[in-house]
Formats: C-alpha cells, sequence, structure tokens
C-alpha cells in the first residue's frame, strides 16, 4: 500500500513539473514577444515568428561582417567572435524587455541534435585529411574515446565529492554522471585555426582527430548513462555500460560506411553529371543527411555515422562527380557548417543574459563562483589525467613505427590546452539533460544550464584568447618548419612486401607471409595501411570511383 502512494505521489510530481514547464514556456513566449512590440507596431506585421527569424538572421549576418574585419587577429576566432556579439546582442534585447529576456529564439536540443550537427560532423569528415588522421589513428583514438572515459571518470568524482561541500545539493547519481560526459565534450575549433596544417602535420592531425572523435564519443557515452539502471551500478553493469558504448560505436560507423558506399556507387553507375549537376550534389547531401537519420532511428550515434559517411564520400563519390561539382560540394558543406556553429556561439551568448535562469539559481554570488571555479578546475584536471599518460603511451607504441615524430612535451601541452575549451556538444548536452523542450523550472537544473554557459564562455574566450600566444611561444615559426623538414620517410621497400600470390611456391608465400607478420608486429599502421592502400586500389577504387594509384593521399 506504501508503494502504491509512493508512486502515485512521484506521478503526481511529474504532472505538477510538466505544467509548470509548460507555463514557463509560455512566459518566456510572451517575454521574448515583448521586445519587439514596438517593431511589431510600426510594420503591423500578422507573423511575429517571421519577425523574430528575421531580426535573428540579422544578428548572423552582423556576426559574420565583424569576423571578416578581425580575420586579420587570427586568435579572434568565429566562437569568440559570435558569443560576443551574442552578448552585445542579448544586452539590447534586455534592455528593449525591460529585463524580461535576452533572447530571440528558444534553444532546443532537438533542433540542435537534428538539424545543427549533422553539417558540422560531416563537414569534419569530408574535409579530414585521411592519410594523416588514418596514420595516427591508434593515438587519436587513445585521446578521444579512453581520453573521454578518463576525463568522464575524473569530472563526475570531483564533482560528486566538491559541489556538495559548496552547498550545491541535490544532483541524483544519473545527472553526475551526466556532468562528467558534458564537461567531457571539448572544441578544438581555436586551437586549429591558429595550428598550421603543413608546419605541424602531426600536432594538426592529432587535435582534429581528436576533436570529431571526442564529440562522437561524449554523445554515445551521454546516451549509454541515460539507460543506465543507477540503482544497480556494480561491476556487471558497468561492463554492460561499455559493452552497449562499444556496439554503438562499431554499428554507428559500419552504416557510415555503408551509406557512403551507396552513395558513391550510385554516382558512378548512374552519372547524374552528365544531365545536371546539382542532381548530383543534392545526391550527396541527402545520403549523408539520411545516415544520421537513420542512425537516430534505429537508436545508434548519429554523430560517428555521419562522420564516417563524410570520409567515406570523400574518398570515393567526390571523384564520380564533375568538376564543377567537386568545387561546389567543397564549399557548400563547409559553409553549412560555418553557419550552423556561428549559429550555436551566437545563442550561447545570447543565453548568458537569461535573467529568468539566473533568478531561478537561488545561491549566492560567491557560491556560484566556487562551483564554477570547481568544474574549471576539474576539467584541467581530466584533461591531464590521460593526455599526458596517453602520449607516453602512444610514443612507446610508435618507437619503430612510420612516425618518425614524437609527442614532444610540447606537443603534449598544447594537445592538453586545445581540448580545455568547451564548445556546442556540451551546451546541446546540457539542455538535454537539465531542461524540458529548452525551458528549465527547477532550481537545480537552472544552475546547471549557467554553470555550463559561464564554462563555456570562460574557457573559448579567456583560454582562447591565450591559444595563439601559448602556441607561439612553445613552438616557434622557424621550429615548426625545422621539424616539417627535418621529418624521415619510411623506405618504400619495406612497405611494399607483396600480397601472397598462387602463382608462387608454398615455401615463398610463407616466408612472405613471415615477413608480413614481422612488419605487422612492428609497424602495425604502417603495414595495416599498405595492404589497405593495395587492396583499395584493386578492388574498392574500381567499383567505387577514384584514381587507381598507391601514389594517391588516402
Amino acid at each position: 500500500m506504501s508503494t502504491l502512494t509512493s508512486f502515485v505521489t512521484l506521478l503526481q510530481r511529474v504532472v505538477v513539473d510538466i505544467k509548470i514547464a509548460e507555463l514557463k514556456l509560455k512566459e518566456q513566449q510572451q517575454n521574448r514577444m515583448m521586445v519587439f512590440d514596438y517593431v511589431r507596431n510600426l510594420g503591423n506585421q500578422e507573423h511575429p515568428q517571421v519577425l523574430l527569424i528575421t531580426v535573428f538572421v540579422a544578428v548572423l549576418c552582423l556576426c559574420l561582417i565583424i569576423g571578416h574585419l578581425l580575420e586579420e587577429y587570427r586568435w579572434v576566432n568565429e566562437s569568440i567572435t559570435a558569443i560576443l556579439t551574442g552578448c552585445v546582442s542579448g544586452t539590447v534585447i534586455l534592455f528593449l524587455s525591460k529585463g524580461k529576456s535576452s533572447h530571440i529564439l528558444t534553444f532546443n536540443d532537438e533542433l540542435f541534435f537534428i538539424y545543427l550537427l549533422p553539417p558540422i560532423i560531416f563537414n569534419a569528415g569530408f574535409q579530414v585529411k585521411k592519410k594523416q588522421f588514418f596514420q595516427n589513428f591508434l593515438t587519436i583514438m587513445f585521446f578521444g574515446v579512453f581520453g573521454v572515459f578518463i576525463s568522464a571518470v575524473v569530472i563526475t568524482a570531483g564533482s560528486w565529492w566538491l559541489l556538495p561541500k559548496l552547498g550545491f545539493v541535490g544532483l541524483t547519481a544519473r545527472e553526475y554522471l551526466a556532468i562528467g560526459t558534458i564537461f567531457s565534450s571539448t572544441d578544438t575549433v581555436c586551437t586549429l585555426q591558429v595550428l598550421h596544417q603543413d608546419e605541424t602535420p602531426l600536432l594538426y592531425s592529432l587535435v582534429f582527430g581528436e576533436g570529431v572523435v571526442n564529440d562522437a564519443t561524449s554523445v554515445v557515452l551521454f546516451n549509454a548513462i541515460q539507460k543506465l539502471d543507477v540503482s544497480r551500478v556494480n561491476g556487471r553493469t558497468m561492463l554492460h555500460v561499455i559493452g552497449d558504448f562499444f556496439y554503438l560505436f562499431l554499428t554507428s560507423t559500419a552504416l557510415g560506411v555503408t551509406a557512403g558506399l551507396v552513395a558513391a556507387y550510385v554516382l558512378k553507375t548512374l552519372y547524374f553529371g552528365r544531365h545536371s549537376s546539382v542532381r548530383e550534389i543534392s545526391l550527396m547531401i541527402l545520403i549523408a543527411y539520411l545516415s544520421y537519420m537513420l542512425a537516430e532511428l534505429l537508436q545508434l550515434s548519429g554523430i560517428l555515422t555521419v562522420f564516417f559517411c563524410g570520409i567515406l564520400m570523400s574518398h570515393y563519390a567526390w571523384y564520380d562527380v564533375t568538376n564543377s561539382s567537386r568545387i561546389t560540394t567543397r564549399h557548400v558543406f563547409a559553409t553549412m557548417s560555418f553557419i550552423a556553429e556561428t549559429f550555436i556561439f551566437l545563442y550561447v551568448g545570447m543565453d548568458a543574459l537569461d535573467i529568468e535562469k539566473w533568478k531561478m539559481t537561488k545561491l549566492c554570488f560567491g557560491t556560484l563562483m566556487a562551483i564554477y571555479s570547481t568544474l574549471i578546475l576539474l576539467i584541467l584536471l581530466g584533461r591531464a589525467a590521460f593526455v599526458f599518460p596517453l602520449s607516453a603511451l602512444s610514443n612507446y607504441l610508435n618507437r619503430k613505427a612510420e612516425r618518425t615524430e614524437v609527442i614532444t612535451f610540447k606537443h603534449q601541452i598544447i594537445i592538453w590546452w586545445a581540448g580545455l575549451m568547451r564548445g556546442a556538444v556540451s551546451i546541446a548536452l546540457a539542455f538535454k539533460q537539465f531542461t524540458y523542450s529548452g525551458v528549465t523550472w527547477d532550481p537545480i537544473s537552472a544552475t546547471m544550464i549557467t554553470n555550463t554557459i559561464i564554462v563555456v564562455l570562460f574557457s573559448t574566450l579567456v583560454f582562447g584568447f591565450i591559444t595563439k600566444p601559448l602556441i607561439s611561444y612553445l613552438i616557434p615559426h622557424h621550429e615548426s618548419i625545422i621539424i616539417r623538414h627535418g621529418e624521415l620517410v619510411v623506405p618504400k621497400d619495406d612497405l611494399n612486401v607483396p600480397l601472397l600470390s598462387f602463382e608462387e611456391s608454398t615455401a615463398t608465400n610463407i616466408g612472405r607471409a613471415k615477413d608480413s607478420l614481422s612488419l605487422l608486429i612492428e609497424r602495425p599502421i604502417t603495414t595495416i595501411h599498405s595492404y589497405w592502400r593495395k587492396f583499395d586500389d584493386s578492388y574498392m577504387r574500381p567499383i567505387f570511383g577514384g584514381p587507381v594509384t598507391s601514389q594517391l593521399q588516402c
């Protein structure tokens, strides 16, 4: 009987929370409408939502213009420009609405995951330098997968221990786990804009590759935590979570590879370009988006799927379209990604001035500052906990490999620093965990949203401004050129151990197999890459497209 009463009480609380959330949503919509009363009266608009979108697009255009004017200052990247523009716009809107709201539009995690994130991740896969990415694949997986787990453990344990001591209580076990995942997601855009890919190819490849894999891993781990039964956490439960993670990782990757191959085969077989280049470009965009939506429909990771779909499309399908379409696709995909990223950071700047969330926190200024400082400290520690040990492990494993340039201590500091910035994925995961349709209805959730926004603002602005002078100090321009020109080249003879041949004797084939096995042990990535290149030239490219040459950069 007591259990039934408790269940009824819990159900009533859920209903009340939903009603409160709906009232809050209506109230915020009313507040946003007050911002434009004067303009609407001037124009006699019958569709106020159109006006809101118009104003937001105008602010977005202003942000692009400001970013262009600041282009010569490479330390002022687009993320910083968008955030500062959002803060200024939010201040103006707050003034016009007489302190009611700083928003033009309401952020929705579905808007982010369905419309804004796919073009960002797909472009990352499409533009990736595949040769550098796969040569450093093992190290990138260390940082992007195992690093997220280590960082999440450090941040979760630290938050669980320190936040209650600061007077911030009420978070559940699942929410602490979610916090660890939210603040383990990185944003390496600022560092990549400062690094020169031609001068420091290894460093650029590691930072770029880890950034993409990190985002995918964070989202997959976050979704796995949502399915976790926190009331029965034990060794078997954690193994189940890890098993689910790798299942999602592998199946999502397989779906992305399949989608990319299907697109390449269709484009090569039907040759759309003989009639219209518009159709082949449209088909590439739609198949990429279809792969993402299929992954979400199957409860897989859309990020991983669309990322590997982008890699496969750039490797095969890009060669199956006309020359004009090749140029167009690169610019179109980059433009879509750029607008989506700017949109997100612009909203973050506006949301930092959301008075409703600040009022709802009910914590004093000193306590809030202590919470922000604690989270940033945990991010620093969580990052350091895996970058330096895993770098040492990577150097050890690659001591006989094709990567003659080791990850020096200066490189490790830059990699550590590059992952301190938090960005769009952290914001989206926080909204997904602590809001209902973009609206908070309790002080704890409001506090966590403001915590995330402040951490993103502080890390992007402060760490972002320091990035360029830090890299210039650690790796001077002349030193990076020396490193680039001082690279050693692995003898090609070692990479060209032939595949087994039916025309040779058994003894000869066994000898070649032994040589291949020794190469695989000494230089696993090089050997696998060499055999993949032969298989790709012999079987894959004739079917799916691309120039058949072993010297092609892949």
